[in-house]
């Protein structure tokens, strides 16, 4: 077990930033005695303070950009997409609040006053992913403390200092220091902190691997709230459309932008054999000019490097795999660079293999399948244990009714990348995706529970049936 956590720039190799492994037990105790006071404050202040954070988000914008740009190894100007995701999330946080779990009173005849109230749960661990280091904790973050929840965050070990920044930004908002804390730590923490009797809830971003463990650890034990935000091995459907430069685009966008390294890329690309060729064409011509350096290269690179070199090789290994057993390669993927994970984006057709692998391939890895009929294209395209994000290209309303009914996927989009989900909606999956708690404007379901109250002012009650009647001479 180490006792610190070093973090390095993907795009150079360098050392950027490193601390010493935190204390689970330390934060927990720490949490759990600031849960009280926090939950008493009314809903107004705990609102105000996350407005005071999206200030100082503000404040940090550009410092904060240039750390994600630089931790990930992601363009900077998707980085700065990445912060103005972070101060929205607040206002939405609000909005979504209001409306999924408002107060709610109503008369009860001769039982006096039906009331609907929410309590959070307590203390709440929220363990972020990597590819989006400020947004996706942040997402968990912003609904659980409007709800009244203390938060201790555990960021990827591979981006702890924009988790840093982060929780600096909350702490420098006024929010006391007890309420919102940083934990440092890799997978051992991960693990002590999840099983930790002094959590109430896990909230989750990361692998299904991760996620699964996650949900059997705590499978005997119901009292914690666990919301899993996991991959996918989403499927993009072109179907009937004249518009192939633009459907190229919107395929382009939905594998590579990010390097791959979204939930919500698209895997898969599943084809009519009647625009195979011309649709093959245009993506080689494409994805030939996207350019692939560092953060903050001029001019603006598409793509940046993946988050490290095991990631990388093992990226390398799959496309490997993939050609050795029936996959044909159309554009291959290489690593540029010696010694840095700087990988180009991959086709391969894998119509002709026998065992597609349903796996996440997190990176820039595009397969492309052969069909000739839609239910055809939508049985490959729900041919997976994952179900997270799913589009069709092209095609007509009817068409788009049938995918739409029939697709496996918490996030169904027409003429529109897989990814790039908007926080004013649901964000989550199916299957291997998620556990039917979805995250974004459906936060809050998971960050406060409903009670049930029924009240009159003063006790008022009798028996009516089934007592013996009163002898006055007993």
């Amino acid at each position: 077990m180490s006792s610190e956590i070093v973090s390095f720039e993907p795009a150079t190799g360098e050392e950027m930033w490193r601390a010493p492994v935190g204390d689970v037990d330390e934060v927990v105790e720490k949490a759990r005695a600031s849960w009280a006071d926090w939950a008493s404050k009314p809903l107004a202040t705990r609102i105000e303070l996350m407005r005071r954070f999206a200030n100082e988000v503000r404040a940090i914008a550009d410092k904060l950009a240039e750390t994600i740009a630089r931790e990930t190894g992601k363009p900077l100007w998707e980085a700065r997409t990445e912060v103005d995701a972070v101060i929205a999330k607040v206002e939405i946080s609000i909005t979504a609040y209001a409306e999924r779990t408002p107060q709610r009173s109503f008369d009860n005849a001769l039982q006096g006053k039906a009331a609907i109230r929410h309590k959070p749960h307590g203390v709440m661990a929220v363990l972020g992913p990597y590819n989006f280091p400020a947004h996706l904790p942040n997402g968990h973050m912003i609904p659980a403390l409007i709800a009244g929840n203390c938060v201790i965050f555990k960021p990827s070990e591979k981006t702890p200092a924009v988790g840093e920044m982060l929780v600096g930004a909350f702490h420098a908002a006024g929010v006391p220091d007890g309420v919102v804390q940083l934990l440092i730590g890799a997978r051992d923490e991960g693990e002590a902190l999840v099983a930790h009797d002094g959590i109430d809830g896990v909230l989750f971003t990361g692998s299904a691997h991760a996620g699964i463990a996650i949900n059997r650890k705590l499978a005997s034990n119901p009292g914690k709230i666990v919301a899993l935000e996991m991959g996918g091995n989403n499927p993009i459907v072109l179907w009937d459309t004249p518009l192939l430069d633009d459907a190229a685009a919107l395929i382009v966008q939905s594998a590579f932008t990010s390097a791959g390294q979204r939930c919500t890329a698209a895997r898969r690309l599943i084809v009519r054999d009647t625009l195979y060729d011309p649709i093959i064409e245009k993506l080689k011509k494409l994805t030939g000019r996207i350019i692939v350096d560092e953060p903050f290269a001029d001019p603006a690179p598409f793509m940046g490097p993946v988050i490290d070199n095991q990631t990388a090789d093992g990226l390398m290994e799959s496309f490997v795999y993939l050609i050795t057993n029936g996959g044909k390669a159309i554009r291959h993927l290489n690593k540029p660079r010696e010694g840095l994970p700087f990988l180009t984006p991959a086709i391969v057709d894998v119509t002709e293999m026998e065992q597609r692998p349903d796996v996440e391939l997190f990176g820039p890895i595009l397969q492309v399948v052969k069909v000739s009929e839609l239910d055809e294209a939508i049985a490959e395209a729900n041919r997976t244990r994952f179900g997270l994000s799913a589009s069709l290209i092209g095609g007509s309303p009817a068409d788009y009714k049938c995918f739409w009914a029939n697709i496996r996927a918490g996030i169904v989009n027409w003429n529109r990348p897989t990814n790039g989900a908007s926080s004013k909606q649901p964000f989550g999956g199916i299957g291997l995706s998620g556990n039917h708690r979805p995250a974004a404007f459906y936060a809050a379901d998971y960050c406060a529970y409903p009670v049930a109250s029924t009240e009159m002012d003063q006790p008022r009650a009798n028996i009516g049936v089934g007592l013996e009647e009163i002898n006055p001479d007993r």
